[in-house]
């Protein structure tokens, strides 16, 4: 999605979202929307396209919060690194990671809105966080990071086999990583161990239930 074609994504931001804390990292706040399907399709109508994907920088999706809070909750993963935080949608993580200390975060998300949407919440929340639009999964990527942070990110079969792959290949690389997931489908439960559990607030309308039981993973130890 490209909010080049709105004159004022900021301005459209804040005007269809309401700063909150986050239920799981109350000391993160974010620019959410009430609801998805409205948010969705004033974007669509907004931008004169159909079929674009969802809002996903608009809320706090369980991953997201689980993966936050592990972040401050041991900020020695983070603290002092240079940490790449992979779709990152609202920046819930990368603002998380900043405030546990991080030396630099640098945001990924190839969605404008999500890009326009972690630089006004990272003002609100008082942190400097670098976005970048590149597709960290079409392929290498020079960024060098000693610690590599991903939520929510195996919801779809093709995305989860590439995100896997570069989070395994940044592993080989010595970096450490970190993903937040609730246990969909795609998540590759047998290839991970999983550091905590958290239940999760979230909202009906995005997920199955009010509470999302929801894991903070790392990768096995590749064998020698």
């Amino acid at each position: 999605m490209s909010s080049s074609a709105i004159a004022d994504p900021i301005g459209f931001i804040q005007a269809n979202t309401r700063l909150r804390a986050v239920p799981l990292v109350p000391e993160v706040v974010l620019h959410v929307a009430d609801e998805a399907l409205p948010l969705w399709s004033k974007t669509e109508e907004e931008l004169g396209e159909a079929g674009l994907p969802p809002p996903f920088w608009a809320f706090a999706w369980a991953g997201g919060q689980a993966l936050a809070r592990y972040v401050l909750d041991h900020p020695e993963d983070v603290a002092g690194k240079q940490v790449i935080d992979l779709a990152s949608g609202s920046g819930l993580v990368a603002i998380a990671a900043m405030k546990a200390g991080a030396h630099k975060v640098t945001a990924f998300d190839i969605d404008g809105f999500a890009r326009e949407a972690i630089l006004v919440n990272a003002t609100a929340n008082g942190v400097a966080i670098e976005v970048c639009g590149d597709d960290l999964l079409a392929g290498p990527h020079p960024l060098p990071a000693q610690t590599v942070l991903a939520g929510d990110i195996f919801y779809q079969q093709d995305i989860a086999g590439l995100a896997f792959d570069f989070l395994h290949g940044r592993a080989a690389q010595g970096a450490r990583v970190l993903i937040g997931d609730p246990g969909r489908y795609y998540l590759p439960k047998d290839q991970l161990v999983q550091l905590a559990s958290y239940g999760v607030p979230v909202t009906r309308e995005l997920e199955d239930s009010e509470i999302k039981h929801t894991g903070v993973w790392t990768l096995k130890p590749s064998r020698p």
